[in-house]
């Protein structure tokens, strides 16, 4: 018999996401499964979104580390809604973390709100966090870090091996997807989600339903771009276009998978395209697809899509923690395929949304038999 507890897990990045993250656990514990709007699954495992519990955080922002993490969630440059106020001091701090590449140099002097103003000191050694994660009996590392931490992400990775905990990669670095890092956590038998995270309903899911149903309708799709603008940190250090090599490739590579023929790269466009300050963590998705119908016949979509972008990726982390606490329990070890292929843009392997719906579904139905 299992006995159920919460589901403990570390925060490398307490940016906007981490901050839905944390405010949906408070506010979903006071829900039930009729009145839980907004979420994908009520009960996964036999745990339900308010049986997670932070208990350890890493930041390198001087206004969050050493704060009670669920006072750092609310500090500069955050941005994204508040949705559950109030939250109950619970002890855990916010630590330094390893710099590395985790920020863009330009945004050192940005501005008061939404610069980054680096802890004081130095930052953290590998042992040190390795430690940290020992200690605070955490079971899952969750990789919040931003776009184009190519090296830091890779060590918070190799931090997850040596303390032997599970590992949630939402930014688009390869580890699940990479054939050497997908085989150092099967070697160790722990289980791993990556990469890139979905949104619940964001640009690239619409895109890709969009696309799934050119195909399937007989359309031809002969062009298309997907253009986003937003105002949160994200956008800002996404100005740095050298940090935006695996970001394009893994939203590019999330729609042309499930397109009826590749197209050739002079006719997708896919990324970020600017940096608008006053929309803050509310995100524009302007979407156009060029396709032919019966008879050669021209046509063309276009489409907008507005959505406080936080709050969209928490809707889906949410969903693959308690994932990930089913393979823990199991003894599952390396890259949770299905899982990965639901939650993630660039997973291990790809699969149409479809089918990956389905078989995630019944990874969470084996859960229930635990």
């Amino acid at each position: 018999m299992v006995i159920i507890s919460n589901i403990k897990i570390a925060i490398a990045g307490i940016g906007n996401c981490a901050s839905s993250l944390i405010q949906g656990i408070y506010y979903y514990k006071t829900k039930n499964e009729k009145d839980a709007i907004g979420l994908m699954h009520w009960d996964i495992g036999g745990f339900t979104p308010g049986d997670i519990e932070v208990v350890a955080a890493f930041d390198i922002d001087k206004r969050k580390v050493g704060k009670e993490v669920n006072e750092a969630i609310f500090a500069h440059p955050n941005c994204t809604a508040v949705f559950c106020k109030n939250l109950p001091k619970t002890g855990v701090k916010v630590c330094m973390g390893k710099i590395n590449d985790g920020f863009s140099e330009h945004m050192k002097n940005y501005d008061e709100k939404h610069t980054f103003v680096i802890n004081d000191g130095k930052d953290a050694t590998k042992d040190e966090i390795v430690d940290g994660l020992k200690k605070s009996g955490a079971e899952i590392l969750l990789n919040y870090l931003p776009v184009g931490s190519e090296e830091a992400t890779k060590f918070y990775a190799e931090c997850a091996l040596e303390a032997g905990i599970a590992f949630i990669n939402n930014m688009p670095v390869f580890i699940a997807s990479n054939t050497e890092w997908a085989e150092k956590f099967t070697k160790k038998g722990i289980p791993i989600i990556g990469d890139d995270i979905k949104a619940q309903l964001g640009a690239t899911i619409t895109h890709r339903t969009l696309a799934d149903l050119f195909r399937k309708r007989g359309v031809k799709l002969e062009r298309t771009y997907q253009l986003n603008t937003g105002g949160n940190t994200d956008f800002l250090n996404m100005l740095n276009r050298t940090r935006l090599e695996s970001k394009k490739e893994s939203k590019t590579e999330a729609v042309q998978s499930v397109l009826g023929h590749r197209l050739d790269a002079d006719n997708i466009h896919i990324g970020p395209s600017d940096y608008v300050p006053w929309q803050k963590d509310n995100k524009l998705c302007f979407l156009r697809m060029e396709g032919k119908l019966f008879g050669d016949v021209p046509m063309n979509i276009e489409l907008r899509l507005s959505v406080e972008d936080s709050p969209n990726s928490a809707g889906v982390v949410i969903d693959a923690i308690r994932c990930i606490k089913i393979a823990l329990i199991q003894k599952i070890g390396g890259p949770l395929f299905s899982p990965s292929a639901y939650f993630m843009k660039h997973p291990p392997k790809q699969f149409t949304d479809d089918e990956a719906y389905q078989m995630t579904n019944e990874f969470i139905e084996g859960g229930k038999k635990l």
